[in-house]
């Protein structure tokens, strides 16, 4: 790996988080996500001044991190902005940088930290271990795969939640 680089979601921008030292890069998505007034001028001011690039992931990278996700239960909990954020880590490493995602998102860190991708929180501390998420039934305890779509029970018809479950490090 060569150059280090920083991969920027929406709640490092709203922290203040803009390396002077380091290449930054967001997707499109996180400018739509930045809603506050006092962040938008701060990333307005970090893409003028060239220290924040936008870029997107290529469909291959896209399609491996949906992947992981598939296999980790996170699906349930990230968006496709998430999703492209972890593609685009993907697309840098694959470009022989050293991407650095900063997020406070709990289920991206978790991707990242099965990808062996490293990142860091600004305004949380952060995850320590990994996590699976699986679909359980609240009456029977019946368990479904992360991309089972009803919310109830195909058995006793009682709800069906999230359950967070601890996987062993790599």
């Amino acid at each position: 790996m060569s150059d280090k680089v920083y991969v920027l979601d929406a709640s490092a921008i709203i922290g203040g988080f803009s390396s002077k030292k380091f290449q930054n890069y967001i997707t499109a998505s996180v400018i739509v996500e930045v809603k506050d007034f006092k962040s938008k001028l701060f990333l307005e001011s970090t893409i003028e001044n060239g220290s924040i690039n936008i870029m997107e992931p290529e469909p291959l990278d896209i399609k491996n991190v949906s992947d992981v996700i598939r296999k980790s239960g996170d699906v349930l909990r990230l968006s496709d902005e998430d999703k492209n954020l972890v593609a685009l880590a993907f697309k840098l490493k694959r470009e022989n940088k050293d991407p650095m995602v900063v997020t406070d998102d709990y289920s991206m860190q978790n991707v990242l930290k099965i990808v062996g991708i490293p990142f860091r929180s600004v305004l949380t501390e952060g995850i320590k271990e990994i996590y699976g998420w699986i679909k359980i039934c609240k009456g029977c305890k019946k368990k479904y795969p992360p991309e089972y779509s009803f919310d109830e029970c195909e058995i006793c018809g009682t709800r069906i939640i999230k359950r967070r479950i601890k996987k062993k490090d790599k």
